[in-house]
């Protein structure tokens, strides 16, 4: 089956799936074996070689999904990021980064980076120039995330892609918060595609995974790096994420459609400050975002006016729940501060916008009209105590 002939929930749903010959099931078989033949066989499997029939058969449907020609799954996604990065860094490299980007990737730039003597810098604009401008000739890579995590800033793909190739740059993007549904980055000129799969891909809450989709050339040397790191995924959560894939984009298309309304909602609230979306008028990027995304996300954020407190707010939530991580398919809300951004001093969050009372709303699939009532009983809870 071709990708190219079929649509987007038919990849999810069908393509790269296991046939299982011996019993016509309808899903893919799980093989838990770890270990396999060597004599006489195309393949020498290994779990850590990311080349088990689950490992490989899922690879395929998610390089389909971001029209890529390989991927590679991982334990998380920060095993798929810190495995990319240190496949195409050396000692004496350089790398210029997004400066509003998950609070992980840049403590592990900040923490390891200087230890095995590779240059950094980030970018503190959202434009091409801004990049180009922190460009040097042991520069590498060139990294950012669209939208970025946690305050929805979008850059413009195509354009870091142009200036990249033109200086022999390899460039790599975070696509979690977007996911395959509302974004691909490689249609504009983007080298390899990151996911932390526990989010959109996995949509349930209850998996941990990452991914990486290139080239065939690409993902080959990223693999090289891989092996030698042990990252990859048990079979059992290989499974588990091919089945999770097969609703992403019925998932993703009413969350996305929840979060605009919520985003509208909140953004005329008279008890909030601040709205972050990308598919608000309002959004600085917002055309750059209809350019290159088919859909705004199911990630927002916002601020509460002064005096309001965040914390006792997300107590005062029933349907909202307060928790780590997102793009579950319920409704979840976290402080960037206190969590995906904790690792960062109170400095550098500030450096990025990231105030002490921003909210990070990850919306579910629920109704909308529950998610606002939720939302508005909150408010009116804490300005009785405010």
């Amino acid at each position: 089956m071709s990708s190219k002939n079929i649509g987007f929930n038919t990849i999810c749903t069908h393509l790269g799936e296991i046939k299982d010959q011996q019993f016509k099931g309808a899903v893919s078989p799980i093989y838990m074996s770890t270990s396999y033949a060597f004599e006489d066989v195309d393949i020498k499997r290994y779990p850590r070689y990311f080349n088990t029939p689950n490992q490989e058969a899922l690879g395929k449907k998610i390089a389909a999904l971001e029209k890529g020609e390989a991927s590679l799954i991982f334990g998380s996604g920060m095993a798929a990021i810190s495995t990319t990065l240190f496949a195409f860094l050396k000692k004496g490299d350089h790398i210029v980064l997004q400066r509003a980007i998950y609070g992980g990737t840049a403590n592990l730039v900040n923490e390891e980076f200087e230890k095995h003597n590779i240059e950094f810098s980030y970018a503190d604009t959202q434009t091409a120039e801004g990049f180009l401008e922190k460009i040097k000739p042991n520069t590498k890579v060139i990294y950012i995330e669209t939208p970025s995590n946690p305050l929805l800033s979008i850059i413009d793909i195509e354009a870091i892609a142009k200036i990249a190739k033109e200086k022999n740059i390899i460039t790599i993007i975070d696509n979690t918060f977007a996911s395959p549904v509302n974004q691909n980055p490689i249609l504009f000129g983007i080298d390899i595609v990151i996911h932390s799969a526990t989010k959109y891909l996995g949509g349930h809450s209850d998996i941990l995974a990452g991914a990486v989709v290139s080239s065939e050339k690409n993902i080959d040397q990223i693999f090289q790096v891989a092996k030698n790191f042990g990252g990859s995924l048990s079979d059992f959560t290989v499974w588990m994420l091919e089945r999770s894939i097969k609703t992403l984009g019925l998932r993703v298309k009413q969350q996305n459609y929840n979060a605009l309304e919520l985003a509208k909602w909140l953004k005329n609230h008279d008890d909030i400050a601040e709205v972050y979306y990308p598919g608000l008028s309002s959004h600085p990027n917002h055309e750059i975002a209809k350019k290159q995304m088919k859909g705004f996300g199911g990630m927002l954020s916002f601020e509460l006016k002064e005096g309001l407190d965040a914390s006792i707010f997300q107590k005062e939530l029933n349907i909202i729940k307060s928790s780590m991580s997102l793009a579950g398919v319920e409704s979840t809300i976290l402080s960037p501060a206190l969590t995906s951004h904790a690792l960062l001093s109170q400095e550098e969050r500030h450096i990025q916008g990231i105030k002490d009372g921003l909210l990070r709303f990850s919306v579910g699939i629920e109704e909308k009209d529950d998610l606002i009532n939720d939302i508005q009983h909150a408010l009116e809870k804490i300005k009785v105590t405010a």
